[in-house]
């Protein structure tokens, strides 16, 4: 068998490669997951705690992401860095008031509906410490 390079996958590929990932650093933390065939509540899939006393909707992302298709929805965004190979998993509306003075008046936000950091900078990377996952 060969190593797969994660840049040679396809946009797909790459999402079926992130949830087998985070998967096994999420059983390290306790908890199964569930694939969603249908982004259900905006989630991509529901991590479980195995006492079934917890369950967290996890939007599965390539980056640092806030939607406002996400607000209210009481999601957890999950990405890893890549420049670091760390995984994060935040909570979405708790995190983004942290930076909705630096993204809420960006065009992204107000008419895209959405903004993405390709590098996290040094603020970012403080705020996301408490949701380092691996």
């Amino acid at each position: 068998m060969k190593k797969i390079k994660y840049k040679d996958l396809n946009a797909r590929q790459q999402e079926i490669y992130n949830f087998q990932k985070v998967s096994a650093i999420f059983a390290d933390f306790g908890y199964t997951t569930v694939k969603l065939s249908d982004d259900w509540m905006g989630a991509d899939f529901i991590a479980i705690n195995f006492d079934g006393t917890e369950h967290l909707k996890v939007q599965l992302k390539g980056r640092m992401t806030f939607e406002q298709k996400y607000l209210g929805k009481e999601l957890y965004i999950c990405f890893c860095d890549r420049s670091t190979n760390k995984w994060y998993l935040y909570p979405h509306d708790e995190t983004l008031e942290n930076f909705l003075g630096q993204i809420g008046e960006t065009d992204s936000w107000k008419v895209k509906g959405g903004y993405n950091y390709r590098v996290l900078s040094k603020f970012a990377k403080e705020i996301l410490e408490p949701y380092f996952l691996g």
